[in-house]
């Protein structure tokens, strides 16, 4: 099993002076469990290298098991300090594609040339596309045979009510929930903060932080 994890470059939050970028969690839990599964995992940015890291996400209130193995893995350290270039990855070397969220991609991942051909290859090639909490946002913009890949999917994503919770209604670029009802898609969520994944065909979607392991599981499942 060949999985590609892809994360933002993105680290700036609107107009705030704060930064954003991927959320540790998102990243950490996935990565566990396709490591673990015996998964080899290659890991990709829009700008290569040391992609950003929220600093929230770093809090202690915010640290699981996944981000505290992490926080003592140097092989793991390293291998994220030095991500390939979106530009420099095909899909047809890999068996699956996991994106992690936090805010980051909802400005760069989501519009990103490289990205969008990248899942465009995966779907085309029968392969599964995970992403979990603002990531599914790297769907907006994909379209398979000239219409989006969402519509009549059903799919999850930060919802309106989290994004209003953390506070970020007004500084995030769009709402991830009601952009992708726009593009055709069904859109389905849970309680906040409660875990869900959805498989709809190829496509698996996550809503929240902790529905990170979740999805990977059911990704696992899908290559399994």
């Amino acid at each position: 099993m060949k999985v590609l994890m892809v994360l933002t470059s993105h680290d700036k939050l609107g107009d705030t002076g704060e930064k954003t970028g991927f959320w540790l969690e998102e990243f950490a839990a996935p990565y566990y469990v396709l490591h673990d599964a015996g998964a080899t995992i290659t890991l990709a940015s829009p700008d290569g290298g040391q992609p950003p890291l929220d600093p929230k996400s770093d809090d202690e209130s915010a640290q699981t098991d996944a981000t505290r193995r992490f926080k003592s893995d140097k092989q793991a350290q390293e291998k994220l300090a030095n991500t390939y270039k979106l530009k420099d990855v095909r899909a047809s070397d890999f068996d699956a594609i996991f994106y992690p969220g936090g805010h980051g991609p909802l400005w760069d991942l989501a519009t990103h040339p490289y990205s969008i051909e990248l899942i465009q290859g995966f779907i085309g090639q029968m392969k599964p596309v995970a992403a979990v909490c603002h990531a599914p946002a790297v769907l907006l913009n994909v379209q398979i045979n000239g219409e989006h890949l969402l519509k009549g999917k059903t799919v999850t994503g930060f919802s309106n009510s989290e994004e209003d919770a953390v506070g970020l209604t007004d500084i995030v670029p769009y709402l991830l929930e009601d952009e992708l009802k726009a593009r055709g898609a069904t859109y389905q969520k849970t309680d906040d903060w409660g875990s869900l994944s959805i498989v709809d065909g190829l496509v698996i979607t996550g809503q929240n932080p902790g529905s990170s392991e979740a999805v990977a599981k059911d990704l696992l499942a899908k290559l399994r």
